[in-house]
């Protein structure tokens, strides 16, 4: 099957409204059931003693036949003359309302089904609602089981009302709405002789006139970051960039900035396993790059193309959020962002509303989303994240939220939120508030010790001979009779974060916990040094904050990578040990933190 000519269709609505019979006839009246599949199940029905229903074509998942519900998402392929289709059976039951949301999240276009005989239920609305927050924009609503309701006029008029003041009033707009008969046929493929005073189109014709997306190749170029590889065999000194662009194309020798970093580069080649050289690439390939600079970049930051438009940085997102997890998505509660490729503890700072999509009611001043709540809220990630409006770039402003391991939530980015507070500033005011002080001041510690407080940060890449650089200048400042401490990451890792994981996610609490350690040592009068491989910008901004309103030393060994935070002193890899602690003291000196006797 083509996927160049390929329309993705997701049905959905509530349980039991008839969305795998609607499939199963498409299949069956266009012809594209595999020979003898229909008789197939006909006589499993028959030897069972069931009446046979077209839903039971859709046998994908062994538990829709025995347990009569959909609760995954079933998967089936059919064609016409003019195109392919790729048909998404969505559950409506409300327990998975995860799988819908998967479904739907991948669909060009929707086919929402309501029963004529039962009217509109809770998930009609809510999955209506669900499809616009995922900016799904062509829905056909079709009036199932129309036979039920003796194909009346009246019936379908009202329906058609209530259900177009409620897509109206979510900025939603239905292409159709199409009384139907799954059961009988009725407005499939064509129209019925049973509804002579319907004139729109059937359900095939409806589908054919849908459009597929927009070709992503005309967009900004966003890749999100996988990976860096790095060659040690043979002599080959590449490192590639790897990720699948998401949107936009990019040849060899354009300039690239990544962001949240805003380090820049040029495409030096464009990468693939076992494929001959390009010089050009476009969404939606996985691919690699080499860059003409070596620069330090994470996973998770996105590649994009100077001079096209750029996506936002920021740590607060306004968002839509559905909320699917069994435990309500609370305030001071630390979760995972998981957008594109990044990775961010985030934690809820605001709901704005919480909308009942059952009813279409607005509710203010609620402190909580509880499961099957959708709301708008303002999400704040610990660290400054990058992405687009969902209304620009999807793949780049679309989220979830995972909470213990599960994902409890999904959601889409709207704007972008105030960044100027934020609750790590919040915590800092709030600790130093209060703080509950001694009878001694740091200018009277000051005077005792002979120095100030400080805190000593040394960062950059493995294997550069921090390390032993610092345990040096502990041992010197020591030998001067200053009151030094030296704590290895190993120590802290083991001790005081013994309760965390080794993953990168946990490393924004290991950098919190030491500029919290931080304080409480500087305030002692203690110089206080550490080491924090590969520290970025944000790194070492939040242990200033932390660690204010006390002061802090920042010593970078080997590539200087930072473009924003300037480190008080650099120096290159592996540099004479003596040299470096020299010019540490040199300007220790040369900033008050110790007398210049004691050099």
């Amino acid at each position: 099957m083509e996927i160049q000519n390929l329309l993705k269709i997701v049905i959905v609505g509530h349980v039991d409204h008839g969305k795998s019979t609607i499939i199963g006839r498409l299949l069956a009246d266009t012809g594209s059931l595999p020979n003898g599949k229909l008789e197939q199940v006909q006589e499993n029905c028959r030897r069972n003693s069931k009446p046979f229903e077209y839903a039971f074509l859709l046998d994908a998942l062994k538990n829709e036949q025995s347990q009569g519900i959909t609760i995954d998402m079933a998967r089936c392929f059919f064609k016409t003359r003019t195109r392919n289709y790729m048909v998404i059976d969505a559950p409506g039951h409300i327990e998975f309302l995860k799988n819908m949301v998967t479904g739907a999240a991948r669909a060009d276009a929707a086919l929402l089904v309501i029963d004529a005989h039962e009217g509109i239920q809770e998930n009609s609305k809510r999955h209506g609602y669900i499809l616009g927050m995922l900016g799904i924009k062509q829905v056909s609503v079709i009036i199932n089981k129309f036979d039920l309701a003796g194909y009346k006029k009246e019936v379908y008029e009202n329906i058609v009302k209530d259900y177009s003041e409620f897509l109206k009033n979510i900025g939603v707009t239905a292409s159709s709405f199409i009384p139907a008969s799954g059961r009988f046929g009725d407005n499939i493929i064509k129209g019925s002789e049973n509804i002579p005073w319907y004139t729109g189109p059937s359900i095939l014709e409806q589908l054919e006139t849908f459009a597929l997306k927009p070709d992503n190749l005309e967009k900004s170029f966003r890749m999100p970051v996988q990976d860096i590889y790095k060659f040690t065999g043979q002599d080959d000194e590449r490192r590639i960039v790897a990720g699948t662009i998401e949107t936009g194309v990019i040849k060899a020798g354009d300039n690239v900035v990544f962001l949240p970093s805003g380090k820049e580069s040029t495409v030096s080649s464009i990468e693939g396993f076992n494929s001959p050289a390009r010089r050009e690439i476009g969404a939606p390939y996985a691919t690699g790059f080499t860059l003409s600079t070596q620069i330090y970049i994470n996973p998770g930051e996105i590649m994009c193309k100077k001079g096209d438009a750029l996506p936002t940085v920021g740590t607060r997102l306004r968002v839509n959020i559905f909320w699917m997890g069994r435990a309500p998505f609370i305030k001071g509660k630390k979760y995972k962002l998981k957008l594109a490729a990044a990775r961010a503890n985030a934690e809820l700072v605001d709901i704005i509303n919480v909308l009942d999509a059952s009813e279409l009611t607005s509710v203010k001043g609620k402190k909580q989303l509880d499961r099957h709540d959708v709301g708008e809220c303002i999400i704040e990630t610990l660290k400054p994240i990058t992405f687009d409006f969902v209304s620009d770039i999807e793949g780049t402003g679309r989220f979830v939220i995972v909470d213990n391991y599960e994902i409890a939530g999904g959601g889409i980015v709207i704007g972008k939120a105030d960044d100027e507070s934020s609750l790590l500033k919040e915590h800092v005011q709030q600790r130093e508030y209060s703080w509950e002080r001694g009878l001694l001041n740091s200018s009277t510690r000051a005077g005792r010790n002979h120095h100030r407080g400080k805190f000593i940060v040394f960062t950059g890449e493995k294997g550069t001979g921090k390390r032993e650089i610092a345990k040096n200048l502990e041992q010197g400042l020591f030998n001067l009779n200053l009151n030094v401490y030296y704590l290895g990451m190993s120590s802290l890792v083991s001790g005081l974060d013994s309760d965390m994981k080794a993953v990168f996610e946990d490393r924004e609490e290991h950098v919190r916990r030491i500029g919290e350690l931080a304080r409480i040592m500087t305030d002692a009068g203690l110089i206080f040094i550490t080491i924090i491989d590969s520290a970025d910008e944000y790194d070492l901004e939040k242990l200033k904050l932390l660690n204010s309103p006390n002061e802090i030393l920042v010593v970078n060994v080997g590539e200087n990578y930072f473009t924003k935070f300037k480190p008080d002193l650099n120096f290159n890899a592996n540099p004479p040990v003596k040299e470096a602690t020299d010019k540490i003291k040199g300007l220790m000196t040369a900033t008050d933190i110790i007398p210049s006797y004691c050099i």
